[in-house]
């Protein structure tokens, strides 16, 4: 029970009891992943995702079941519009934020990998591309794009006619396309930059990062204002090198250095002195690390010791 007496979805009360299941816990709990991925795609953040769940699950158990016909789309439904108020929300958020924003980063299975449609939509880099959306247009391409839903499900579940719903899908499409990762690494490019990565934070040498950088690398920093970070973007492999060298992590502390999956695809997850220090994620075109995204926000780290669900 939450402070206030009502049911939440991490206590739903039914599913306790041995002689039956309550079928609004057990259509909220059969879809959970795929909402908590909807609602994280659309918003980039983890924690936020959660508090729409729980506003979700609030919104369904006080529903009558028995007006629902599909049980999926509905759910979908009210997960979209409570996306879509809290994304506007982050929007004035962000506006306000220290140095670049990055998404919060997920430690996923192994298996997220495997559907390379998922994994390249929850990847750091798509995240980013996707913040340059209208919050409709975020809504659409990903109710669309990525979860295969009908024009009418996503003109239901954002309250728009389904011919406007195909002009936006159409819009947010085109956008994205011009800004998407082209000639996407592989995941073995992905491990081959991440472990240069490594071998340049263990060891200082730089030669075998600079050997994947692109030219015109971008590498972006986030530490909420709470971490030292960088305040503005690094441009250039020379730069980024440099900025390995000089200590993009503390130089005089105990680090380790770990390759794991991040967003569906390889990452590293850095520990300073034993503790979670930051999370790196790469953005890999045509062999060559051409973004990398290095979070240190403790706030978007406290989830990145347990794995987290993704699903369609």
């Amino acid at each position: 029970m939450s402070e206030r007496g009502e049911r939440t979805m991490d206590t739903p009360g039914p599913l306790d009891r041995a002689d039956r299941v309550d079928p609004a816990t057990e259509a909220f709990v059969a879809h959970r992943n795929l909402l908590f991925t909807v609602a994280y795609e659309m918003l980039g953040s983890a924690a936020d995702a959660e508090d729409v769940l729980q506003e979700t699950w609030l919104r369904w158990a006080g529903i009558d079941l028995d007006s629902v016909r599909e049980k999926r789309a509905y759910l979908v439904r009210i997960v979209t519009r409570q996306a879509l108020d809290r994304l506007r929300t982050l929007g004035r958020r962000k506006e306000s934020y220290v140095g670049p924003w990055l998404p919060e980063p997920l430690l996923t299975a192994p298996d997220v990998a495997e559907d390379v449609e998922l994994a390249d939509s929850v990847s750091m880099a798509m995240l980013l591309v996707l913040e340059t959306l209208q919050p409709i247009e975020r809504a659409v391409f990903v109710l669309r794009e990525v979860f295969d839903l009908d024009y009418d499900e996503i003109a239901e579940a954002v309250d728009k006619s389904p011919a406007a719903v195909r002009q936006l899908a159409y819009r947010a499409r085109a956008h994205v396309a011009a800004r998407r990762p082209r000639g996407t690494g592989s995941p073995a490019e992905h491990r081959a930059a991440l472990q240069a990565f490594q071998r340049a934070v263990e060891t200082g040498e730089l030669q075998g990062l600079l050997d994947i950088l692109a030219p015109d690398v971008v590498a972006l920093s986030d530490g909420g204002g709470v971490k030292h970070a960088l305040l503005r973007p690094i441009v250039g492999a020379a730069n980024v090198a440099r900025l390995l060298a000089i200590g993009w992590w503390k130089r005089d502390a105990e680090r380790s250095v770990e390759l794991v999956q991040i967003n569906g695809g390889p990452g590293l997850l850095v520990r300073v002195n034993g503790e979670i220090d930051g999370v790196v994620a790469v953005r890999v075109e045509n062999g060559y690390v051409t973004g990398a995204y290095h979070v240190r926000n403790p706030e978007k780290l406290s989830r990145i010791d347990q794995q987290t669900a993704v699903s369609r």
